[in-house]
């Protein structure tokens, strides 16, 4: 049996233009690398993770908000349990690699 490790994504609304879900995970949990087909708006809830970018590496804690631009790939490792929200267009995918 396969041991997942990952956070937790979970859709809470869907509107007109929009979509919102939850991203939840314990620290040392890693998401792949993946990108959105749109841009995304991270809201940071609680915890902490480290936001790994192709140039740059971004810090994410609780109050703080992210913009990741469209098809730019992306990791996230979680160094705190976390919890946060991502806003994104209804019709954007999310690719895993």
């Amino acid at each position: 049996m396969e041991v997942l490790n990952k956070p937790e994504l979970t859709h809470l609304n869907l509107g007109e233009s929009f979509k919102t879900l939850q991203i939840t995970g314990s620290a040392g949990m890693v998401m792949p690398t993946h990108h959105s087909t749109k841009e995304a708006v991270i809201v940071v809830q609680k915890g902490k993770a480290l936001l790994q970018m192709p140039k740059t590496d971004h810090v994410l804690y609780a109050g703080s908000t992210f913009i990741i631009p469209a098809g730019v790939e992306h990791k996230l490792d979680l160094l705190e349990d976390f919890k946060a929200i991502a806003i994104m267009a209804v019709d954007s995918e999310l690719n895993f690699k």
